[in-house]
């Protein structure tokens, strides 16, 4: 049985909506309600990853790979200093 890949990004879209205003009021309201559902989500996503880059200097093999790549990411797509 081959398993499908969820594609995390287009569910999140699909449950959120639409963010972008387009100059309507009564539209507008609705996409505002949904960035801020949006930006809630992806603050809480960032901390969960700055939690994993705390463990960047760790001696075990893997949780090192996985806090640099936290950092790396948090550093260098985003531009937050750690």
């Amino acid at each position: 049985m081959s398993e499908s890949k969820i594609d995390v990004y287009a569910v999140v879209k699909k449950l959120l909506g639409p963010i972008d205003p387009v100059g309507a009021e009564h539209i507008d309201v609705t996409r505002l309600e949904n960035l801020k559902q949006l930006t809630n989500l992806v603050d809480k996503l960032v901390r969960d990853i700055d939690g994993v880059a705390c463990m960047k200097d760790r001696v075990e093999y893997s949780i090192k790979a996985a806090g640099e790549h936290a950092s790396d990411f948090l550093t260098k797509s985003l531009g937050i200093v750690q």
